[in-house]
């Protein structure tokens, strides 16, 4: 038997039948080095990226402790943004199914605080969220970490970068001192060094490269001058004319006046930055994620933890602060043995980013020439589907399903041009060919959903 295979782990026989069910059979690598030392409960140190698997790593390790009928909060998870967490508590509930007595809750700021206060008066065994929220209901004392043996810090230094070690710092007085401490993060920065001295005991250190073939992505890095920086990109987007890509900024300002800037050449282009409304993140996200939207401009704090299929392209309007970085926006793009692209713009004094982008990856960078790049007139990318808003959600117990009838039933849109389907605590989400919107909102207009009418909506 390969110690790769899940079957090797000494894991309950429900626990790795749900497994198989889901699809795991083999360990990534980050799965293969941190698992056995999870399960042998030490404190744990992972470099891993966005897509190598270490969300079931840790899973796997925390529900592996959990005891289903202990009503008290048992694991914590730390995420920097609503959006990660989210994706990180599907995933832990989707590895809990082995059970019914397991509860995952999410709790995160942008969110009604009454709903997440009546969830604690029966207390989960796993909570994920953010660490200003934890904060807040730490301060209101409506919630209690006493019980917690397992303190996962997801990304953590993305919450360094964003200011977050003193709330996590406060949080983590007020869980139990023989905790074991997991801290997984794409980068390994002096602060984390540091951070991991002050709350881990003797942790073992492992590193997984991310789940791509960087040979897979092509790599053009683009000398312009600093006013030619927003004609350089629309020229990249005319020339290339990738039909899903991530442009990256390194300010939110920046990121929403490119934005801004892709919209009035008639471009299907949306930000996603930290000034937004939770409702409106969600969306972008959604709609991005569904093939709504062709460009999504984001900083690397927001984008953290998006994993999109079929991505083509990643642009760099502004090259990161640092080499790993530049590495893990391009490893957004170019997985699962598809090609990807990676186009980057840089000034003349910003020559030196690009040297040490080649010492860092080892190979010598690819120049292109803004010049030569093929402008076609009036040029635009324009998604494939339109996204519906539907005014119900969980609270209403609409399921995908419900959507999907109410959308095909009695001579209605045809299944094959109804795409991804989101579902939200209110709101939910469907994906339709274009081509189909109007009629599409129409069917959901004049019919039911679960027997009762509900508003619906076209986003643009």
């Amino acid at each position: 038997m390969s110690s790769t295979e899940f079957s090797a782990l000494p894991l309950s026989p429900e626990f790795l039948h749900n497994l198989t069910e889901l699809g795991y059979a083999n360990m990534t690598p980050i799965q293969a080095q941190s698992l056995p030392h999870l399960l042998n409960k030490q404190d744990l140190i992972g470099k891993a990226k966005t897509g190598s698997g270490k969300t079931v790593a840790f899973g796997i390790g925390l529900l592996n402790k959990i005891v289903p009928k202990q009503y008290a909060v048992q694991a914590l998870v730390l995420c920097p943004t609503r959006e990660l967490a989210d994706q990180v508590a599907k995933e832990i509930r989707k590895l809990a199914r082995f059970t019914n007595n397991i509860k995952v809750l999410t709790l995160c700021g942008g969110m009604p605080f009454a709903p997440q206060l009546s969830s604690l008066e029966h207390p989960p065994q796993i909570i994920v969220g953010t660490p200003g929220r934890l904060q807040e209901h730490l301060r209101k004392g409506s919630l209690n970490l006493d019980k917690v043996s397992t303190l996962v810090l997801d990304e953590a230094d993305r919450m360094l970068d964003m200011g977050f070690l003193p709330s996590i710092m406060q949080i983590i007085e007020h869980t139990n001192k023989e905790r074991q401490t997991l801290l997984f993060s794409a980068t390994y920065p002096g602060s984390i060094k540091r951070m991991s001295a002050d709350i881990q005991r003797e942790p073992v250190e492992v590193s997984a490269e991310v789940a791509h073939n960087d040979s897979s992505i092509e790599q053009l890095f683009y000398e312009i001058q600093p006013q030619q920086r927003e004609d350089a990109l629309l020229s990249l987007l005319s020339h290339y004319q990738p039909q899903s890509s991530v442009i990256f900024c390194n300010t939110k300002r920046s990121t929403q006046e490119v934005a801004d800037l892709l919209q009035a050449h008639g471009h299907h282009a949306l930000a996603i930055h930290g000034d937004l409304e939770q409702k409106e993140r969600d969306q972008v996200l959604v709609r991005f994620s569904n093939n709504s939207c062709s460009i999504l401009v984001a900083t690397d704090v927001a984008a953290r933890g998006l994993d999109i299929d079929n991505l083509q392209a990643v642009i760099n309007f502004e090259i990161g602060r640092d080499p790993e970085v530049y590495v893990h926006r391009i490893g957004r793009t170019g997985r699962a043995g598809k090609e990807g692209l990676a186009l980057s713009l840089y000034t003349p004094d910003e020559i030196y980013k690009v040297s040490d982008i080649e010492l860092y990856q080892k190979s010598t960078a690819v120049f292109g020439n803004i010049d030569s790049l093929k402008i076609q007139p009036n040029f635009t990318l324009t998604p494939a589907m339109t996204t519906l808003q539907i005014d119900g959600g969980r609270k209403q117990k609409i399921r995908p399903g419900d959507i999907l009838g109410a959308l095909t039933g009695d001579a209605g849109i045809e299944g094959k041009h109804v795409g991804k389907i989101a579902i939200f605590d209110r709101w939910a989400y469907v994906a339709v060919d274009r081509n189909e919107a109007t009629r599409a909102l129409k069917q959901l207009g004049a019919g039911k959903i679960k027997g009762r009418n509900f508003k619906v909506r076209k986003l643009r």
